[in-house]
């Protein structure tokens, strides 16, 4: 398949509904929701990102830095040669979710049903429907195997801050220096 046809795909968004989900297509409006705000903030990660875009060097300091060379994967017409953000949000999102998981088995007194759990995100990148919203949006799909207790993924779900940023939103300041 071609590069363009792949990012020119509608995108629809999965909805969770007992053990296997469904697929749904937002009507070409836009949506009011809530978006989550914090009242106080236990933990922050901070990143810079230099060079040409997409292409350039990440790097986050902390408690474990982290230094990541960046690239576009080749079939949006980069060298494929280092992650992607995509890529980069994906695992964040799987290990996130698979901590949500774990604690909500751990609340249900369950603890044994997520022990060996995988979680398995995928990242779509691709247009909006809206033919007037310039750009372009994620769509994210989780899969998580080794746990069938849907009351337990659905709570995990509800906890997770992935989940709640991409479902809910989060509250985003752009500024300049």
């Amino acid at each position: 398949m071609h590069p363009a046809q792949i990012l020119c795909r509608p995108l629809t968004v999965r909805v969770m509904k007992g053990a296997a989900g469904r697929y749904t297509h937002y009507p070409n409006k836009l949506h009011q929701r809530t978006i989550i705000t914090l009242k106080d903030h236990l933990y922050f990660a901070k990143a810079t990102a230099g060079g040409p875009g997409r292409n350039g060097t990440v790097q986050s300091n902390g408690d474990s830095p982290l230094e990541v060379n960046m690239s576009t994967p080749k079939i949006a017409g980069g060298k494929g040669d280092g992650p992607s953000p995509e890529q980069l949000l994906a695992m964040a999102y799987s290990s996130c979710f698979l901590g949500a998981l774990q604690l909500a088995a751990s609340r249900a007194n369950k603890k044994e049903m997520a022990e060996n759990a995988q979680v398995h995100t995928s990242i779509f990148l691709g247009h909006p429907e809206d033919p007037n919203m310039d750009g372009f949006g994620l769509r994210a799909e989780v899969i998580v195997e080794g746990c069938p207790d849907d009351s337990i993924i659905s709570s995990a779900h509800e906890f997770c801050p992935f989940s709640r940023a991409l479902q809910y939103g989060a509250d985003v300041s752009v500024m300049k220096t």
